[in-house]
């Protein structure tokens, strides 16, 4: 089970292998916030708090905007971080800068 809590609204849903934790949340309802989908906003800046090891790599755009501190914390951005494996239980929550 996918776990996706956006500003005010929590959805859960299944997990997509090869979907963005973005795309899952807009496809659930949640309201995810977000601007480019590129990573270069970091507005769909999220905190993922179980299941980070489901996921793909952090991207190149990731490491250039989060950085070593925040992707060791469990900061991802949920236009890049795709779903690896659907093995598990996985939660997000939208952490936008501003």
């Amino acid at each position: 089970m996918l776990t996706l809590k956006g500003r005010t609204i929590e959805r859960q849903t299944e997990p997509r292998v090869g979907a963005t934790l973005l795309e899952l949340a807009l496809a659930a309802g949640a309201d995810w916030q977000f601007n480019c989908s590129r990573g270069t906003c970091a507005r769909c800046r999220c905190l993922v708090t179980e299941g980070g090891e489901h996921l793909a790599e952090s991207t190149d755009a990731e490491w250039d905007r989060l950085g070593p501190d925040e992707l060791d914390a469990g900061y991802r951005l949920g236009c890049q971080a795709r779903v690896a494996n659907a093995g598990g239980a996985i939660s997000a929550v939208n952490r936008t800068y501003f």
